[in-house]
């Protein structure tokens, strides 16, 4: 079993980053804030899962020990699998997903595509009581703070979801729009609108 990984980001896209480890490319599925957190070349340490099934061989990665876990425990629940639990945590982070269970909350759970309410019930109903919400919620704020916001890069996304692109696909068109223009980040004010634009032409150009 593929524990973790570490090494360098050789590409990232919209839903995988490619992890050179030793000569070897490893391509790994993560959370959409975990790929826009990384970039090529830097080096990164994935807490990783490798899920075995008749049709793939897929490894499953998260930048923090905390959304592993949650991710192991969504996969505990009757019919939800992998593909589901992923989209779980592109659309909530640990700390959120924990609340949500906690609180009852169906509806902030069913917004997570390929979910629905009926499954988004089912969580609730298998997981409450066995999330720590305190150590879930203690790990999400350690990796906030550890990391500053980028408000800049927030209202570029938040904009594109508004005309109707999902959040991964905005978020990787974000950092594509940087990455290949040289705008530095996080995002001052000046830069949101041109950024803004660039990604909306890459978006409309399917790249």
């Amino acid at each position: 079993m593929i524990g973790s990984l570490r090494g360098e980001v050789e590409t990232v896209d919209a839903s995988a980053a490619l992890i050179a480890v030793g000569g070897v490319g490893y391509e790994v599925r993560m959370p959409s804030a975990d790929l826009s957190r990384l970039h090529g070349g830097m080096e990164a340490h994935v807490y990783t899962y490798l899920n075995v099934s008749q049709d793939a061989i897929t490894l499953y990665g998260f930048l923090e020990p905390a959304a592993k876990r949650t991710f192991l425990q969504l996969l505990k629940v009757s019919g939800i699998g992998p593909k589901v639990a992923l989209s779980l945590l592109s659309t909530l982070n640990p700390g959120q997903l924990a609340k949500a269970v906690a609180d009852n909350d169906a509806t902030a759970l069913a917004k997570a595509p390929g979910l629905g309410k009926k499954g988004a019930q089912k969580i609730i109903l298998e997981l409450k009581g066995s999330i720590d919400l305190e150590d879930v919620e203690g790990a999400t704020a350690a990796v906030t703070t550890a990391k500053p916001e980028d408000k800049g890069a927030l209202q570029v996304v938040e904009g594109l979801i508004s005309l109707g692109w999902r959040q991964q696909d905005a978020e990787h068109a974000v950092r594509q729009a940087c990455e290949a223009n040289g705008i530095p980040t996080p995002l001052s004010a000046q830069d949101v609108p041109r950024v803004l634009k660039l990604a909306l032409n890459s978006l409309d150009r399917g790249l």
